[in-house]
Parts: C-alpha cells; sequence; structure tokens
C-alpha cells in the first residue's frame, strides 16, 4: 500500500517535471545540490573520496568546487528522468542539439556488423537510450527498480521509442548476442561493479577496479565494433550533445584483464568530456583484491569509510 502510494507520488512528479524546461530543471539542481551537499554525508564522503583518486594532484578548493558541480549534475539527471521518459519525443528530440561520431555506428552499420555501445553514468544516460533507439535498432539490459509498482512506467519510458530490454541474465546475454549477430546495437554499462565471479581487476584512474568480462565474450562470438556513448549536458539547461567516441583498441583482445582495461579506459575518455557530469557518488572501488584474496584486515584498508 504504502510503496503503490510512493510509486504514485514519483510518476506524478515525473509527470510535472516533463513539462518544465530544462533551463528550470537545472536551476532546481542548484538548489537541490546544496542539500544534498550539506545534508547527504554518504554522497558527498564517497564523491570526495573517488575524486581524491582520479585527481590527486587538485587543490581542496578546486575539489571542494568539483564534488558540489557533480552533485548537481548528479541532482539534474535524476530530474531530467520524467523528461527523458515521459515529455512528448519531439521536445525530448529537439533538445538533443548535437551529435558528434555517428559514423563510428553508420559505418559498421554498412560493414554488417554490430556495434556495442559502452554507456557510463555520465551525464544523462537516458536521453542517450532516447537518442540510440529513435535511430537504430537498439538492445539494452535492463533491471526492474526494487519499487515494483514504478516497473511499468520506466519500461515504458525506456521502451517507447523500440529499444528491445532484455534482463540481466544468461537469457539478455543471449538476447545480446542474437541482436548483435544481426548487425544491431547494443547497449552495456561499463562502470557496475559485478558480481563476485563476472569481472576481473583493472586499473581505473590507477586503482583496481572490479570490472565485467561480458565484454570480450561478445565480441569473441560477433566481431562487433565497440563505440562509447554519452550525452553531455551543455550549459545552462541549452540541451544535450551526444557523443560516440571510437573505444579503446584494447576492448578487442581476447584477454579478459587486458580487454577490462580498454574498457575502463573508455569510460575515462568519456569523463574526460566534462568529468563532472560523472556520477562519482557511486562506491566504484568498493570490492577489492585484498577482499577478493580475503587478506585479513581488508576492511580496514577499504576505500570508503562506512557510512
Amino acid at each position: 500500500m504504502i510503496e503503490g502510494l510512493q510509486a504514485r507520488a514519483i510518476h506524478t512528479l515525473w509527470r510535472l517535471l516533463s513539462h518544465c524546461r530544462l533551463k528550470t530543471m537545472w536551476s532546481l539542481a542548484g538548489a537541490a545540490s546544496h542539500v544534498l551537499y550539506a545534508g547527504s554525508r554518504r554522497e558527498r564522503h564517497v564523491t570526495r573520496r573517488n575524486l581524491e583518486v582520479a585527481y590527486p594532484d587538485e587543490s581542496s578548493e578546486q575539489r571542494r568546487s568539483r564534488i558540489k558541480t557533480s552533485l548537481r549534475h548528479s541532482a539534474a539527471t535524476m530530474l531530467e528522468l520524467g523528461f527523458a521518459w515521459v515529455a512528448k519525443p519531439k521536445r525530448v528530440d529537439a533538445a538533443i542539439v548535437e551529435v558528434h561520431g555517428r559514423e563510428l555506428l553508420d559505418d559498421a552499420r554498412a560493414e554488417d556488423r554490430g556495434v556495442i555501445v559502452l554507456a557510463p553514468h555520465f551525464g544523462n544516460w537516458e536521453v542517450l537510450n532516447f537518442w540510440l533507439s529513435s535511430h537504430f535498432p537498439f538492445t539494452a539490459m535492463y533491471e526492474p527498480p526494487k519499487m515494483a509498482d514504478l516497473d511499468p512506467v520506466i519500461r515504458h519510458g525506456r521502451e517507447r521509442m523500440g529499444a528491445e530490454l532484455v534482463p540481466t541474465n544468461p537469457r539478455g546475454v543471449a538476447a545480446l548476442l542474437k541482436a548483435l549477430k544481426r548487425a544491431e546495437a547494443v547497449g552495456i554499462l561499463p562502470d557496475q561493479e559485478p558480481d563476485w565471479g563476472s569481472g576481473v581487476f583493472a586499473d581505473f584512474f590507477g586503482r583496481p577496479a572490479y570490472t565485467a568480462t561480458l565484454l570480450p565474450k561478445l565480441v569473441a562470438r560477433t566481431q562487433a565494433r565497440v563505440v562509447t556513448g554519452v550525452a553531455k549536458r551543455l550549459p545552462d539547461g541549452r540541451g544535450f550533445a551526444i557523443h560516440f567516441i571510437a573505444a579503446d583498441h584494447r576492448v578487442y583482445d581476447t584477454d579478459e584483464v587486458t580487454s577490462a582495461a580498454g574498457v575502463n579506459a573508455c569510460v575515462e575518455s568519456a569523463i574526460a568530456l566534462d568529468p563532472a557530469q560523472y556520477q562519482w557518488e557511486y562506491k566504484r572501488w568498493k570490492k577489492t583484491e585484498l577482499e577478493q584474496q580475503k587478506v585479513p584486515g581488508y576492511r580496514e584498508k577499504r576505500l570508503y569509510s562506512k557510512r
């Protein structure tokens, strides 16, 4: 009962926000970021620790400024969900004012090759999904939300331009393979920490990060081309720029560790477009090699304190 009411309230909020201008939502995100910075110790702490790893030479003042801007972009992404999922398609399409690197996808399809789009948590990845599914046969993995009553809303929002959503299990992997063999596009989250047994450790900003090994398996069986894709938020709510970037050559290596290092390099290249637009509050370095090896005292050496 309570969950159903919460889901309806969230859906109503998304519908209301879908009518707002992007500039208005960017202003609202500014106010929300102040609340997050002052009141959310967890997000502030994790963002700071991640930035200390990625940009160790920054001054405290520079890092504080980057944390605030990063939290504002994260707040903007949450506010823009209604826009991406509920707003009229012509409004969303009009907000995508630049597309860079589309030829990488077109060339692959002209060669009858599938395309694996690595879509890190940068900018607004839901806008990227909208554009991809508007222009190409597109398949992506989907894990239903914990709040089950929101599932039909989110699923409809992601599928409304033609995307096919498949489960995050072997059946979903089989669907990705079939799509690639049809020379279609599929999307993969390259920066989400997998379960133990589904990844390897590879450097990400110079620190080992547990990274999924799905990509080399897909490439080996399909000869697909790999590109990185993001929807970068333009200043002051002016819209979005889609960027497709050729993948680091290591992603095609059959060695899983080498391929994973290439995947992480791809994410780093996307982040370089505007570091503040990356979702730094995610615990990307939560799993450690010490934990994997069951070394005594590994908990005391974790990057993130328990908050």
